[in-house]
């Protein structure tokens, strides 16, 4: 089962440029969340933070009851072992076989014997859909099987907490489908916590049980799926309808000029190019597919939910209700 990761106040500078400041969230156990946010605003920085490769100007990291900003080098060896971690790129080696990279930690980290690393590897290897695979050099392999290789890595030693930097980069749309649903379907075998790092739309309204934003160096919202897809703050809505019109800019935010001609382009029903979609109907989450278990995750999201739905704006209550009700009878 997965464990809790809380960040408390959480501040990541490179030498004077400031990546974002008191950022505060919880992983809850077991559960699947997502952190959107345009681009450069140090989403993957986040997660290095996460695993300790780069340490915080201030703030805490705990990780199943271990602060990792204070912790010695040995107790973060051992934490570190709770992680599995798929990199944007699969960080494969390129010289070895798709065989060697997945067995790679278990060679490194564990004193298995070979035949015990061949049968883990071939079962995460049948897991992720490359099995006939093994001999293949990542040179050889499309960039959906390069992911779903570094994904088979990641999980060779049974990590409570998965991270994944941007899964669906360089991959078509039905290529990151398959990626969501694996993941989906790993939470469900496993009961992982996992983080997925995106700016993927699409997964972030499907996949996630919870979606937390970065923005202008700051941490706007996290919280469950159904609370900011029906939010209106004008960022989150922006970002998740696609469109040019909003505080999200080209570079980082506008100036109010720029702003002020915008809000009279949209009064003159000039489209700013994102979707028409309203998002009063909240799309149904990814199941697990048939044969799998239930998703323990889902159980605990949904009560979690209705603990909070009195707290929202009517229509987000609305919208929520209508999409608790679907999902009850599916």
């Amino acid at each position: 089962m997965g464990v809790e990761v809380s960040v408390a106040n959480l501040t990541k500078s490179f030498g004077s440029q400031n990546i974002w400041r008191d950022v505060s969230l919880t992983l809850p156990r077991g559960e699947v969340s997502a952190l959107l946010g345009p681009s450069g605003t140090g989403k993957s920085v986040f997660l290095k933070t996460l695993i300790g490769l780069l340490h915080p100007e201030q703030g805490s990291v705990i990780v199943d009851g271990t602060d990792i900003t204070e912790c010695s080098a040995k107790e973060l060896y051992e934490i570190r072992k709770l992680f599995g971690v798929l990199f944007q790129d699969g960080a494969l080696f390129g010289s070895m076989t798709l065989f060697d990279n997945i067995a790679f930690p278990l060679r490194e980290h564990t004193k298995k014997k070979e035949d015990e690393i061949r049968r883990i590897v071939l079962e995460k290897m049948e897991l992720v859909g490359l099995a006939g695979a093994e001999g293949k050099l990542p040179g050889e392999i499309s960039g959906g099987m390069r992911k779903r290789a570094g994904l088979a890595r990641a999980l060779v030693l049974d990590p409570e907490i998965i991270l994944c930097d941007e899964p669906d980069s360089g991959l078509d749309p039905v290529r990151t489908a398959y990626i969501s649903q694996l993941l989906i379907d790993i939470n469900a075998e496993i009961d992982a916590t996992i983080l997925v790092v995106t700016h993927n739309i699409n997964i972030a309204r499907t996949i996630p049980d919870n979606i937390g934003m970065l923005f202008r160096k700051e941490l706007v919202m996290f919280g469950p799926r159904e609370q900011l897809l029906t939010s209106e703050q004008p960022v989150v809505k922006q970002f998740l309808s696609g469109d040019r019109f909003g505080p999200i800019g080209m570079s980082e935010e506008k100036d109010s000029a720029v702003a002020a001609a915008e809000s009279a382009m949209q009064a003159a029903g000039i489209s700013g190019g994102g979707t028409t979609e309203d998002f009063s109907e909240i799309i149904p989450q990814v199941q697990p597919n048939p044969g799998l278990p239930v998703r323990q995750a889902a159980i605990r999201h949904r009560q979690h939910v209705l603990e909070i739905l009195p707290t929202l704006p009517p229509r987000a209550q609305e919208a929520i209700r209508k999409s608790l009700a679907l999902s009850a009878v599916e």
